[in-house]
């Protein structure tokens, strides 16, 4: 029954995030992990329990998981279910870390329980934040974005400072007075932090068109397809001119050097008749090597940026792990890795930092391209996992980025959430997914650096490192 529960109460967790948005949820959730393991009888316990509430969390969290291996990777069911199951238990393993570590050491006093738990929960996110290459997706502060009051911490603490603070609160409410006070301050003092403007709009706003080809999976590197993908966006682009054009991730699903010449030059020339450029994914090889690139055609010098953090299975193989990916349909799974330092493309007279598909999701390495770059710029193709919870997910990620840096944030993608939000992380405007269609607006770049973007997540880890002396100081703990 115990499991149970826990399993249930992390599938709940998931209504904290995008698209349901219920941010206000979030700290009577881990509330309820937290009694489950401060009541639990033994370590042991207390780890299962963890165990079955990341189950829970990442099943339903990342069940889209299941559908990029299945519906679009072809890998038949019978394999893609295991997989994607064994693939949730290892991420279940982080808060089954969590439960027991709380349980081992688990001090008398409450206030330090809480200080402990927090502390915990949130070091656990990080640490699957970077482990194995990291997968730090649905960590508990991305709850936190914009509208929540909490999302004013954002600059300062950066995502895992308010998983820190989600947890912390959580726990405090178990003596709801404590509890409610403790969040009435955090939200007043994160609605102030909003209000200070830790980065500032620099020079005049640019014309932007962002470009959603909604080009169906199965069908996005058929050679019938080709012509017709490449018709798609020239129109796209020559109907709707700007000063900066993004198109989503592989595009052109063909190697840039292999494209017609009369075709690459009609798109540098539909940018230059508006003194213009685009910025559009492709692929770019050399040798026997082969990049998930992004290339800018138009006023400015052609530039190149190549993905640096590829996606596990879906962009390189582990070692040991070529067969798994033989029973799969994936293609262009083996690429090669960007430079881990690349400058921002200069185009549109901007500094624009781009990142490729789950890119954004490593906040420590989308800072990198700062102070340079005034804007950010995403180039996915979430067509992968269908109608799932994916995409909105990925739009909340964007938005805490935004927060973290202080910079816009645009988002051009195949299929969804093609987006622009804001240097304060709101969303400014967004398309429909699933839909071919353009969104136009204007956009500023800022200059400036939070303290996130200057010190990355040391704030946090400081903050989180004083909490475990906090809670361990001069306690006698509880037998296990």
């Amino acid at each position: 029954m115990r499991f149970a529960l826990a399993a249930c109460l992390g599938a709940a967790g998931v209504l904290c995030f995008a698209p349901f948005g219920l941010f206000w949820l979030a700290p009577l959730i881990w509330l309820g992990l937290f009694l489950l393991l401060r009541e639990s009888r033994s370590t042991r316990q207390a780890a299962l329990s963890g165990l079955a509430f990341g189950l829970g969390f990442f099943l339903v969290g990342v069940s889209w998981v299941y559908v990029s291996l299945s519906v679009f990777g072809g890998m038949p069911w019978w394999l893609a279910g295991p997989a994607a199951f064994l693939f949730c238990g290892v991420m279940a393993l982080f808060p089954m870390l969590a439960g027991g570590l709380f349980k081992r050491w688990q001090p008398i006093e409450l206030w330090q329980q809480a200080l402990y738990f927090a502390a915990l929960i949130a070091a656990v996110d990080w640490l699957r934040s970077w482990i194995f290459t990291g997968f730090p997706w649905l960590a508990v502060g991305y709850s936190q974005a914009s509208p929540s009051p909490l999302a004013g911490f954002a600059p300062l603490l950066g995502v895992h400072g308010l998983s820190l603070l989600v947890a912390l609160t959580g726990a405090l409410l178990l003596r709801w007075r404590v509890g409610l006070s403790f969040l009435a301050i955090s939200a007043i003092a994160g609605l102030g932090l909003q209000q200070v403007q830790w980065t500032s709009p620099v020079g005049a706003p640019i014309s932007v068109t962002l470009i959603q080809g909604n080009i169906p999976q199965e069908m996005k590197f058929r050679p019938e397809a080709f012509i017709r993908t490449l018709d798609l966006y020239r129109e796209l682009v020559e109907k709707n001119p700007a000063q900066l054009t993004l198109l989503p991730e592989t595009a052109i699903p063909a190697f840039f050097d292999q494209l017609p010449p009369s075709y690459i030059e009609a798109l540098k020339s539909a940018a230059q008749s508006h003194g213009g450029d685009i910025i559009l994914g492709t692929l770019t090889g050399e040798g026997n090597q082969y990049w998930n690139s992004a290339i800018s055609l138009g006023s400015s010098p052609l530039q190149v940026y190549s993905k640096t953090h590829l996606v596990p299975f879906g962009e390189m193989i582990p070692p040991g792990f070529s067969w798994f990916m033989d029973l799969a349909s994936i293609p262009m799974s083996s690429f090669s890795r960007g430079p881990e330092v690349q400058p921002p493309l200069a185009v549109a007279g901007q500094q624009v930092a781009v990142n490729i598909c789950y890119e954004d999701v490593f906040g420590e390495e989308i800072i990198r391209a700062l102070p340079q770059a005034g804007i950010l710029a995403n180039l996915s193709n979430t067509a992968w996992f269908g109608h799932s919870l994916a995409q909105p997910q990925h739009l909340q990620i964007a938005q805490m980025r935004a927060s973290e840096t202080g910079r816009p944030m645009l988002r051009a993608t195949n299929t969804g959430m093609t987006a622009i939000v804001a240097a304060n992380g709101k969303v400014q405007a967004v398309l429909p997914p699933f839909t071919t269609a353009v969104l136009r607006g204007e956009v500023r770049a800022h200059q400036g650096m939070t303290p996130f973007a200057r010190f990355g997540n040391l704030g946090f880890l400081l903050l989180a490192g004083l909490c475990l002396l906090a809670s361990q100081w001069r306690q006698r703990h509880h037998k296990t």
